[in-house]
């Protein structure tokens, strides 16, 4: 979203919230937010685990950054079709330090009982909790697994969507369909555009049962990543300005696809994704991802188990690449980046509903890298050992 587009619709936000507060028979005004408060560890200090896209981790030493966030969210409804929504989040994200950032800023124009239109910042729905995935006291496990949710970096994007919502019979179902550029600044501060970016979410409700498909598109480059730009300079300083093009990240087409199920029955709980993620990169690579997830609410008390799993389906080398001589490190360096983190997670947990708008948790993972040491940062050389993540927070709402 422009800055000029950015600072009229925060504007005209600010403005409706004034006016809320000073008309009792006018527009509503409504103020919610969420948060957690948490401390993760591992049993190693060989590595740090992290969430996706975070610039530091955690190892042995307890730390409340991980997991940790606060949001808060604010709705002006001006009339019976037009509203307008903002929402804040603070978190540790692409930087060792806390920020804030606008998540969501839009107006929505309702055009019957069934259709919608959204204009602004809007939340990108890539996975089946895309909407949610911040929110902790809204899942049941105490962060998304990162075997599918760090398979696309972004959150929101500026642009327009359409919200269709019909029930036919007994089953509800509700289309997304959106187009926009999206922006998301990654570790290093390098960033990744999404330009422009297509998303369509279909979603069927039927009881307790929920079945979701999801599908985006975008023409992906990275700026400012000093690492792949030093690495691309060096190829096509030696010749080998192939190579230089199949790593580059300008204008690739990439894709993302993902079916996701979920059933709360008879305190029977299931949640389920699995993704494909494809591109034209040899750097961002291939992936076939998947978890599942079982819990039992005995009152208010949720057991539960998952696993997670990452696989690369393209080439995990480099053909052709010299083995030996003076350019044997730099194609040892191609082929270091051409590899995907794979790796599984068996993970159990429970989670305590203690009050009407808080839930205890804690979680333990344990992680098995493949061919590498997976998602975890600031791995020893050599590193390829199973680690365990612990984690305890308290997931709120108000």
């Amino acid at each position: 979203m422009n800055q000029p587009l950015r600072l009229a619709l925060v504007s005209a936000i600010l403005a409706a919230f004034s006016m809320s507060s000073h008309a009792a028979d006018g527009p509503t005004f409504t103020v919610s937010g969420f948060g957690t408060a948490a401390l993760t560890a591992t049993d190693t200090d060989d590595v740090e685990f992290s969430r996706p896209n975070q610039q530091a981790g955690v190892g042995k030493s307890p730390r409340p950054g991980v997991d940790s966030n606060f949001g808060i969210q604010g709705t002006a409804k001006m009339n019976n079709w037009l509203s307008f929504t903002v929402q804040g989040l603070a978190r540790k994200n692409a930087t060792d330090a806390w920020g804030a950032e606008l998540s969501w800023a839009f107006a929505k124009f309702k055009i019957n009982d069934e259709m919608s239109i959204r204009v602004g910042r809007i939340g990108m729905p890539i996975y089946m909790i895309s909407d949610f995935r911040q929110v902790g006291y809204a899942n049941t496990m105490i962060r998304p697994p990162t075997e599918v949710y760090r398979q696309v970096n972004g959150d929101s994007f500026d642009g327009v969507d359409l919200v269709y919502q019909h029930s036919f019979g007994d089953t509800t179902v509700t289309a997304q369909a959106g187009i926009g550029n999206m922006k998301a600044k990654v570790v290093d501060g390098a960033k990744v555009t999404y330009k422009p970016a297509t998303a369509v979410h279909i979603v069927a409700e039927n009881g307790p049962f929920t079945v979701r498909f999801g599908r985006a598109d975008a023409k992906v480059t990275v700026e400012d990543n000093k690492a792949l730009d030093g690495l691309l300079a060096t190829l096509r300083r030696v010749g080998l300005t192939q190579v230089a093009q199949d790593l580059s990240i300008t204008d690739v087409d990439g894709s993302f696809t993902s079916v996701g199920f979920t059933m709360d029955y008879k305190n029977i709980l299931v949640q389920s994704e699995y993704a494909m993620r494809r591109t034209d990169s040899r750097i961002i690579v291939d992936t076939n991802s998947y978890y599942a997830m079982f819990g039992y609410r005995f009152g208010k008390v949720t057991p539960y188990y998952y696993y997670g799993d990452t696989k690369q389906e393209s080439a995990r080398t480099y053909a052709g690449l010299p083995t030996s001589g003076p350019l044997a490190p730099l194609a040892a360096g191609v082929n270091g980046v051409v590899k995907a983190a794979q790796q599984s997670t068996n993970a159990v947990g429970v989670r305590w509903d203690f009050h009407k708008s808080a839930a205890l948790k804690v979680q333990i993972d344990r992680i098995k890298p493949r061919d590498g040491a997976g998602t975890f940062l600031r791995a020893k050389p050599g590193f390829n050992d199973t680690v365990n993540v612990y984690a305890a927070g308290i997931d709120f709402v108000f």
